[in-house]
């Protein structure tokens, strides 16, 4: 992890070797933080997978969230790329730009931040520090067995659409922090706001879909744009049924107000939820049933890939449902 000029040198080291020290040595680092560039040991036989993930105050966090929720977010966003690989996370580096060296706020972020990637056996191994306004970029590598990643091109006509937990409940968090604001408000509430400040990666879940999930994307934008990438990917469409979205009962009770369109709608497009959306050819249910007892999360069938290239949603027994809006866009005017 490097010092930038753009801040004090003897501060902005001092800052490195106090918040961002790993509290992880993997045994495949030769050499991690504190020079020019990491030296890693990729395995034999492995393809290595990178992502990056950016988070801007304001835009995908706000400036004073807690900074605990942000450092765990900046993590869990990239392991969620990582699950929709099949892929195993294993090195970080993190870009962090600070408007100023705030002492509380970086004890807080660091500790969500290297308390999750602990939790996953993600080694933070290089990165860099600047001045200027609050901006969050992890670059995540891990690997997978050579040819086993799995992509979002591979889903077939006939295959299974899927997802694992429930959808919906980061979105409907969001609303209700924007009507309401924060505070207290009862266990439901406080449930959903973990979804959205908190989300738990399938990490595990996503390298058991190896060698039996056509494709795979987490669902970060809403499930019909994310949905919408991998049928792109694969030249192919799909039939979903919107009344087989899994729900949670928070969701159910905290949506009661809203009218079923706009809370199914709410459901398909709203992101930030980072469930795993598959597909899967159906002669492999059985063998993913056994997979998933080894989960602590539920996965439900809700439609299927069909010919062509459109994404038709149905509820009621088969009347066309017609979204507002498809998903999150970072450059929607």
């Amino acid at each position: 992890m490097s010092a930038s000029n753009a801040m004090s040198e003897t501060t902005e080291f001092e800052l490195i070797e106090r918040y961002f020290k790993p509290s992880l040595s993997r045994r495949d680092v030769a050499l991690g933080v504190g020079d020019d560039a990491a030296i890693l040991d990729v395995p034999s036989g492995c393809q290595l997978i990178v992502s990056m993930d950016t988070l801007v105050a304001d835009v995908h966090f706000a400036a004073d969230d807690d900074p605990r929720g942000i450092g765990h977010k900046a993590v869990a966003v990239s392991l969620s790329d990582m699950a929709a690989m099949a892929a195993e996370p294993a090195w970080a580096t993190l870009a962090l730009v600070l408007p100023r060296v705030d002492e509380r706020w970086l004890a807080a972020f660091s500790e969500g931040m290297l308390g999750l990637a602990r939790e996953f056996g993600v080694q933070l191994v290089g990165g860099d520090t600047t001045r200027g306004p609050l901006c969050i970029t992890l670059q995540l590598h891990g690997h997978a067995p050579s040819g086993q990643a799995i992509r979002r091109s591979g889903a077939k006509v006939g295959d299974l659409v899927c997802v694992t937990g429930a959808i919906g409940d980061a979105g409907l968090a969001l609303r209700l922090r924007q009507q309401f604001g924060r505070g207290h408000q009862g266990p439901d509430r406080e449930y959903l706001d973990r979804r959205l400040d908190r989300p738990r990666p399938r990490v595990q879940e996503g390298i058991a879909l190896r060698g039996l999930a056509s494709a795979v994307i987490d669902i970060s934008d809403g499930l019909s744009a994310d949905l919408g990438h991998i049928l792109k990917a694969s030249g192919v469409g799909a039939e979903v049924d919107v009344d087989a979205a899994p729900l949670s009962e928070a969701f159910r009770r905290c949506a009661e107000g809203m009218g079923p369109d706009e809370a199914l709608g709410l459901v398909l497009s709203a992101g930030d939820d980072y469930e795993l959306c598959f597909t899967l050819p159906e002669t492999r249910v059985a063998d993913l049933n056994v997979a998933a007892e080894a989960w602590s999360t539920p996965w439900q069938v809700i439609g299927r890939i069909t010919e062509g290239d459109d994404l038709l949603l149905v509820h009621g027994g088969g009347r066309p449902f017609t979204l507002s809006q498809n998903g999150y866009e970072h450059f929607r005017s």
